[in-house]
């Protein structure tokens, strides 16, 4: 694949032209980009790359294998430390509200000194706290609090993860090839959901709790380790306050030139999108279970609890490939992300409505496996039309959409509870949950444009990743 990026032309005084099907080594000619000797950097190679690609998968994979063991062990941590439902909820819940304050700091960050460093330091971090989860429920006289604030310590530590692989992409992978990446690695959440509900309850059974934390907390430790060794050749992932205030590879972005970019147009309907598709997600995520076991209580709990991960894994595959097929064939990017969206969020609420009806547990199965396959489409939809916009800020701007997206999601899920409980019918959440998808659907064909719009784009140096 050619290793050029195309960029629309630019409405706004501010931008930079851009020209394109410019060859790497001539970017920062005359009348297009300023040269920056320090942002300079090799062009990896295929073989490379595609151990970038392994390596960040098997990352997002132990990244949800350490997030879904305390939901894992709830149960039986309960049970040894006689733990409410109301304790439980606050220890499990308590993740979310961490995750919801690091997102945009550590996209701020991915952009100023590189995804890579703050992927290493976060996964040493978040793994060394899961594998020393054990440890601090037996050493503190109240267990409740300190599982409380491990959690809040994850959630918190794990938020940086998504805005830095969107930095990252954003500066490494070219645009035609950003959706390949994206959904194989946005595929580990799916596989390490699998893995850590198979091998994990495994591992629950026949050694306890307590072995569920350790090797998911080793095992992301060890990978960060042959992540340093092996792709960074033992470079000290060291951020400074110097290296933040001088920005690394990215410009720099004030207060004057933010709130112009969340101006735009495109980029607010970027941000209701990706909300909206949060929301959907884990309401979905948190309430399907209960609705197979209200509505089929005879039903087998691996078969709905597995089916539609397996289902969900080919298709983000399947839809990062197709959207980098057609940019290469010569289609419109902006229109590539809309009908990847059109998928994620018009089609699969085809299929969510009809859970709304009375069905069978097949057929209940096979609708929810559909929709949560569909729903991957996003990962080359939207979640990539913020590399399309804002290259130079595009981990800041994931997080934002990311914060805005767990707190929606997290007031999403309660309002479906009430109204379970209101409406004595599940129809009422399928039915919110399409009505918000149709939003978020209808604003980005609406309004969602591929050019860049970010300020002073035309300083930025990127580097490309062949795939």
């Amino acid at each position: 694949m050619a290793v050029i990026q195309k960029h629309g032309k630019s409405s706004s005084p501010d931008l930079v032209c851009h020209k394109e099907n410019v060859p790497p080594d001539k970017i920062g000619a005359p009348g297009c980009h300023k040269k920056r000797p320090d942002s300079v950097s090799s062009i990896f190679h295929r073989p490379v790359a595609r151990i970038w690609t392994v390596v960040l998968l098997l990352g997002t994979c132990l990244l949800y294998c350490a997030r879904v063991a305390m939901p894992i062990c709830a149960v039986s941590m309960a049970e040894k430390f006689n733990w409410t439902k109301r304790e439980s909820g606050m220890v499990l819940g308590s993740f979310f509200w961490g995750y919801c304050f690091t997102q945009v700091f550590g996209g701020y960050v991915s952009d100023r000194v590189g995804g890579e460093k703050v992927l290493l330091l976060s996964a040493a971090a978040w793994g060394s706290m899961t594998a020393f989860t054990p440890i601090l429920a037996h050493l503190c006289s109240q267990p409740i609090f300190s599982m409380t604030l491990a959690r809040f310590l994850m959630g918190l530590l794990q938020g940086v993860h998504y805005p830095s692989l969107a930095s990252l992409c954003s500066q490494k992978v070219v645009e035609s090839e950003r959706g390949f990446l994206m959904s194989t690695v946005g595929s580990g959440s799916y596989l390490g959901t699998l893995v850590i509900g198979g091998v994990g309850s495994l591992m629950l059974d026949l050694y306890g709790w307590e072995s569920v934390f350790y090797a998911s907390g080793l095992l992301s430790v060890l990978w960060a380790y042959c992540m340093w060794k092996y792709l960074l050749k033992g470079e000290g992932p060291i951020i400074t306050l110097e290296s933040l205030g001088n920005g690394g590879t990215q410009s720099k972005l004030n207060k004057r030139h933010w709130a112009r970019l969340l101006k735009q147009p495109a980029v607010c309907a970027v941000i209701v999108t990706h909300l909206c598709t949060a929301s959907t997600f884990f309401t979905l995520l948190s309430w399907l279970p209960t609705f197979f076991k209200d509505t089929f209580p005879d039903a087998k709990g691996w078969v709905f609890n597995v089916i539609p991960w397996l289902v969900a894994i080919p298709s983000s595959l399947f839809s990062g490939c197709l959207s980098d097929h057609l940019i290469c064939q010569g289609f419109d990017t902006a229109s590539v992300r809309k009908l990847m969206q059109f998928f994620s969020m018009g089609v699969s609420s085809v299929f969510t409505v009809l859970l709304c009806g009375n069905t069978t547990f097949s057929w209940a199965v096979a609708f929810v496996s559909a929709t949560m396959g569909l729903t991957t489409f996003s990962h080359s939809g939207v979640s990539l039309n913020v590399q399309d916009l804002a290259p130079s800020c595009a981990g800041a701007l994931f997080g934002i959409m990311n914060t805005c997206g767990a707190f929606s999601g997290v007031l999403m899920v309660y309002f479906s509870g009430y109204l379970i409980e209101a409406t004595g019918s599940w129809a009422s959440v399928f039915a919110l949950i399409t009505t918000v998808n149709l939003m978020g659907l209808f604003t980005f064909l609406a309004f969602a444009e591929a050019r860049r719009v970010d300020i002073d784009s035309g300083r930025v140096r990127h580097h490309s990743i062949h795939i």
